[in-house]
Parts: C-alpha cells; structure tokens; sequence
C-alpha cells in the first residue's frame, strides 16, 4: 500500500528473482544492483541458512540452534559489500525524504556505521532487533535503543518479531525509530 519510492538491497542471488519480480509490478519500486549494505565497501562473505530470511553476514551463534533448529548455515556468497552512504545519492534525490528499513539479521550496528556520513538525511529508521542473541557479533535490542537515542532518534513503535515455539519465547522485535524532535512544547 506505500505509494511512494521503495529501493531495496539484496545480497543473495537465490532470493533475487522472486524480489525483482514482486518490485517489477510497482513502478515506484526498484532493486539494487546484487550488494550487502555494512560499514565498508568491498567484498563480504554472506553466510546462507536454509531459512533464507535468516541468512546474514554474521555466523549464527551456537545458542541460535535451540531457538530455530531449521536455520542451519548451509553455504557461503561472496557479494558485495557497500556503506548506504556510498550507495546514498545514486538512490536518493535532494528533496525526499528517507526512511531505511533494515533487516539484517543482526549486522544493523554496520549498516547504521555506514550511514553515518548521510544521517542527518534520514528522518526514521525500522531496525530488528534481537531479543535472545541468534548472531555471534551482533548487538543487544537495549544496545541498539541507546544508539538510537544518541543518534537523535526516538522510539515510535515496537512490532514483533520472531516467535520461537521451541523455546517459547520472543526471540526479535523491530523498533521503529523516528528523528528526534528539537523543540518541545
């Protein structure tokens, strides 16, 4: 239902065409050439899990085959890896307004490190954030809410995420975050 511009990145080929052809029936929404967006530009070496949706830059942790057994890495891309603000301006107009949707299975700090040279562009920020840890590397939700406050932005919405049956419990959420207003009334 967003009638606006949408402009997403995806490192794994497998999962490409199925998004290329859901993009393809909206004119207003284009994907990327194939990359990973972090906290650098080069190469990355993308771990796969047999549940796409959990592949990530970030090995799983060893605790992560209790919550989600099915997860298993099962191989490794080479892709490319770039900062959203090397990438920014190819897909951003001076005059829009940006909201970045990250769901990276763990690797948001890189993204966010990437940014930071175009934050002041970018008005809100959806981030997963995870509740039991499921990535070796990654950052605790409450590390990632006190970034996000002293980036300048505020909570707006939790929205959740990953369920574990197994464990029976709340394993992700994601937090929407929203810049910061300067004056209060």
């Amino acid at each position: 239902g967003w009638g606006g511009r949408i402009v997403s990145f995806e490192p794994q080929s497998a999962v490409r065409p199925a998004l290329e052809a859901t993009a393809a029936a909206d004119g207003n929404w284009t994907v990327a050439p194939q990359m990973a967006i972090g906290d650098a530009d080069g190469e990355i070496s993308f771990n796969i899990s047999a549940e796409t949706d959990m592949s990530s830059a970030l090995p799983l942790a060893d605790s992560a085959m209790t919550f989600t057994p099915t997860s298993a890495m099962v191989g490794q891309e080479t892709v490319a890896l770039h900062r959203l603000a090397t990438v920014f301006e190819e897909h951003v107009t001076p005059d829009e307004t940006v909201f970045v949707k990250v769901d990276t299975q763990g690797f948001e700090n890189a993204v966010l490190d990437g940014a930071a040279p175009v934050m002041d562009r970018i008005a809100g920020w959806q981030l997963e954030m995870s509740i039991e840890k499921i990535y070796d590397g990654e950052a605790d939700w409450r590390v990632m809410l006190d970034r996000m406050e002293a980036l300048g932005y505020a909570a707006h919405l939790f929205i959740p995420g990953y369920f574990s049956r197994h464990i029976a419990r709340q394993l992700q959420m994601d937090g929407v975050f929203m810049r910061a207003a300067t004056n209060r009334a």
